[in-house]
């Protein structure tokens, strides 16, 4: 049996059959009708899901490969793009070498849209599309597993305690290893879920992960060996919007107040469909520099490296800044906002006035986290002196 049976991302030859599945699945159906035609759905369920059953059976008839998912999917990204962003930009990608293979480690806002947006990029720009790993608590219902194993996601499994969670982690360094001596190009967020105080914060926890496998092969490498030979490149997606800002602000207050946050069934399946299409304005995807170290380190040591990047290439956005005036209005001279932006005071202002409706539609309760969470990005730059 192979030993990434269980947490490897489908081949080829076991497409057709999974896809024939999906057809069948009732949940898929609904969930695309809602996505394509929400106001429609609400008023006929029935029929929105069978014309959306239809267009899905008539697009992926021709489907056989990988390849072929993913070419679905760039269409339905592109169209994303258009629809939920106003621009969508990059930097960094001139400095990697196309014949080579990353291991992408990004800041975590979206389920989904994190790798999709780190994935494009990189496709576009010439390098192979990416094997995406995925928590094991996102995949509550088939056709999700099935949809993520589709388009080259890996299982990381979160669930699993004490030994089993041990030998979950060396199954896990093991693949992504393999995955990169493979040629394949790897995404791992930097933390277990969402940073949804908006402070990007890479768990040395996943650091130690990595090294499992190099650590406990017969070369034996230390953590700096290991971490230089993985082509570790910190990526930062930076959001002038977050779509589900609210649902974020509702769980951090819902622990506030009771002590603890549960999520049912439906939870993550809400959270992937508003990441998708709700509105994130600006978007900018800066691919940083290869980690590398010429002396011993430890795991704290390589995530305050990643921190360090991931921080000083985040795109603060105008409302950022609008954030943290209502947070702190002493923070700084706000006046110079527009002259660091290259934007104008009336864009500024707009900005500013945009914040503030987003807050008044939310209870107050729910507020002070909406704000720090667009306000910490600008404090966390101020803490290593960038802007």
């Amino acid at each position: 049996m192979d030993e990434f049976e269980d947490i490897r991302p489908y081949r080829d030859d076991e497409v057709r059959p999974v896809v024939d599945r999906l057809l069948q699945d009732n949940d898929l159906s609904s969930a695309l009708a809602k996505f394509r035609h929400p106001l429609l759905y609400t008023f006929f369920p029935g029929w929105v899901t069978k014309k959306a059953h239809a267009i899905l059976s008539e697009e992926i008839a021709h489907v056989q490969t990988i390849h072929d998912v993913q070419k679905i999917i760039e269409k339905y990204l592109d169209a994303l793009i258009e629809s939920t962003t106003t621009s969508l930009t990059s930097e960094g990608l001139e400095s990697l070498d196309t014949t080579e293979p990353y291991l992408f480690m990004s800041n975590h806002r979206d389920i989904t849209m994190d790798p999709a947006l780190c994935n494009y990029m990189i496709y576009h720009h010439g390098l192979e599309t990416l094997q995406i790993a995925i928590g094991d608590n996102l995949l509550q219902r088939l056709f999700l597993t099935d949809l993520m194993k589709l388009n080259k996601s890996f299982i990381v499994k979160r669930s699993v305690k004490g030994r089993d969670l041990l030998k979950a982690s060396k199954q896990l360094s093991a693949y992504i290893h393999h995955c990169l001596k493979n040629g394949e190009n790897v995404w791992i967020a930097q933390r277990e879920g969402r940073a949804k105080d908006g402070i990007d914060k890479t768990e040395s926890a996943i650091i130690k992960m990595l090294h499992m496998a190099d650590r406990e092969s017969t070369l034996k490498l230390t953590l700096q060996e290991s971490i230089t030979s993985l082509n570790i490149v910190p990526v930062t997606i930076s959001y002038e919007f977050d779509p589900c800002d609210r649902a974020k602000a509702e769980e951090l207050h819902t622990i506030d107040t009771t002590g603890k946050f549960e999520k049912d069934e439906n939870s993550d399946v809400r959270s992937i469909l508003a990441g998708m299409i709700g509105d994130k304005g600006d978007v900018h995807v800066a691919y940083g520099e290869k980690i590398q170290f010429s002396d011993a380190v430890t795991a704290e040591g390589v995530a305050r490296e990643i921190d360090k990047q991931i921080i000083r290439n985040y795109k603060l956005h105008a409302v950022n800044y609008a954030a943290m005036e209502l947070v702190q209005d002493d923070f700084m001279d706000f006046s110079t906002v527009p002259e660091l932006l290259q934007i104008s005071l009336a864009e500024f202002n707009s900005k500013r006035r945009v914040i503030k409706s987003r807050l008044g539609k939310m209870p107050k309760a729910l507020q002070p986290y909406v704000l720090n969470m667009y306000a910490n990005p600008v404090i966390r730059k101020s803490e290593i002196g960038a802007t």
